[in-house]
């Protein structure tokens, strides 16, 4: 959930960009059956806008996900047969990794609805049990069903007519946009919108674990050791991986955005400084990994993605979904077959933006990339120098650029070169990383041209299975607790400038 909420001082105006994704294929696939998924939007009925009731009605937006296209047909009279659907105005999206079913979230809605009369959620239907935080564009409260005692959620309140004041209604809109469209086990779950003449309501899960940045206070000597920091890295790149792939800049990476779930896994949050771009013009190629190797060796110096390409067409193997605009790329030297030895090839989708800009100022001051301090314009480079202060402050309990004040941190940021601290001992291939990521030039950063790939493949994460992130035991599992020890009750000071 989106548990923090953005200080935004100033108006908005962006600029789109033009996002793609990176993400691992085997040739060796599997049989995978995608849940279809159902929309409806349900609003009150005339007669019960004209009872005029004190309690404000909110409208209930629908998603929940079946296995397949018959047990989807199959549960229309068991999952909505209660209420009417009705068309969504947003686009429909498979999502595998929903688990309406079984949620204990989506079962306390279903619950809700089931003895609703007017098979509408109210306010009367929420118990606030205490305030999250508070922030420029709305505030987040712990809630519960009533009916499904023991099941929270969070929710983000706005004020629909102080938005429209101070021209904060499309930065509310995206944030919507963003979460409804996510599919991602590092990542929110909306379980609903609600909405009345003066409020909205984003609706999603709670994580009682808290974020990583009190977590790491509470560590010995406030910093993880290298186990935990992979652990947490892992996940947090195959979320930016996901993000970019649906055309997402996050923007807005550090610990405080980090939430731990009750089972010790994390979940990315505020997405209201995010940036949205086209999906519909991603630049893909498939890759082996001897490209792979090839492009990352060469990614510091003069890679260009206008090469002609050293193979036949018929060897590069594109998404039908997709218009190539990339060339495929192989070493001169192939990899050695031992006679007998049956070799399965690994490709890489890779779908990394090259021209996007930006010139928005937007993130928290100790974690804004150079080019967005120098205003330049940026691309998704920036979540990859994120990830590297983010490690960095793992590692150290620390930030590299800190200054005396946010005018020295973004002098630090513009100027200074990297240092790494005596203490506590890190391994060369962690400072490896760290060093690659917070490359000033962002065209010779590591991922800015092939995105995760490049990130994924580097010796840090040697011995990750990245396919069973999910199945690894997480360093810290939170007890369960009313006291959520999370710096999500402070405001936050993430800024917005233009």
């Amino acid at each position: 959930m989106d548990a923090s909420v953005k200080r935004v001082p100033n108006g908005s105006s962006s600029r789109r960009l033009e996002v793609g994704f990176c993400y691992r294929l085997r040739t060796k696939t599997r049989k995978e059956n995608f849940k279809l998924q159902r929309r409806g939007r349900y609003k009150s009925s005339p007669a019960e806008n004209a009872a005029g009731n004190d309690q404000d009605t909110w409208s209930f937006d629908s998603r929940t996900s079946t296995s397949s296209t018959t047990s989807n047909m199959n549960n229309n009279n068991n999952m909505v047969n209660n209420y009417q659907a009705k068309d969504s105005n947003v686009p429909s999206f498979n999502k595998p990794h929903s688990t309406a079913n079984s949620s204990p979230g989506w079962d306390a809605i279903r619950s809700v609805l089931s003895y609703s009369a007017t098979n509408m959620i109210t306010l009367q239907d929420l118990s606030f049990i205490q305030k999250l935080g508070s922030g420029d564009i709305g505030t987040v409260y712990l809630v519960e069903l009533k009916g499904a005692k023991g099941i929270t959620f969070a929710a983000k309140v706005m004020d629909k007519e102080e938005l429209a004041i101070r021209s904060k209604e499309a930065r509310a809109r995206l944030e919507r946009e963003i979460l409804e469209v996510l599919d991602h086990p590092f990542l929110p779950t909306l379980y609903t919108t609600l909405e009345s003449d003066r409020w909205s309501c984003l609706l999603t899960e709670f994580c009682p674990g808290g974020d990583l940045h009190i977590l790491r206070q509470r560590q010995p000597y406030r910093r993880f050791d290298e186990a935990a920091v992979r652990f947490y890295t892992s996940e947090v790149v195959a979320a930016l991986e996901y993000l970019h792939m649906k055309g997402i800049i996050y923007r807005d990476l550090k610990p405080e955005n980090i939430l731990v779930r009750s089972d010790g896994h994390i979940m990315l949050t505020d997405f209201d400084l995010s940036l949205r771009c086209d999906e519909s013009k991603p630049k893909a190629q498939l890759l082996s990994n001897d490209s792979l190797s090839s492009l990352t060796t060469h990614q510091a110096s003069s890679y260009s993605p206008d090469v002609a390409c050293p193979v036949s067409k018929s060897h590069c193997m594109l998404p039908s979904c997709m218009v190539p605009d990339v060339s495929c790329f192989r070493t001169t030297k192939q990899r050695m077959r031992r006679p007998g030895h049956h070799e399965w090839r690994t490709l890489e989708i890779v779908a990394e933006p090259i021209e996007a800009r930006s010139l928005s100022f937007v993130g928290t001051h100790e974690y804004l990339a150079p080019e967005v301090v120098s205003g330049e314009g940026h691309g998704s480079a920036v979540d990859w120098w994120t990830l590297g202060i983010f490690m960095y402050e793992l590692f150290y309990g620390l930030t590299p650029f800190r200054g005396l004040d946010n005018e020295f941190t973004l002098s630090n940021i513009v100027a200074r070169g990297l240092e790494f601290p005596k203490e506590p001992a890190v391994s060369n291939s962690a400072k490896d990383l760290i060093t690659k990521l917070l490359i000033k030039n962002p065209a010779k950063r590591l991922g800015s041209t092939i995105g995760a790939t490049a990130i994924k493949n580097h010796s840090f994460f040697d011995g990750v299975n990245w396919a069973l992130l999910r199945c690894t035991l997480p360093p810290h599992i939170p007890q369960p607790t009313r006291d959520l020890g999370s710096s999500q009750h402070h405001y936050d000071a993430s800024v917005e400038y233009y």
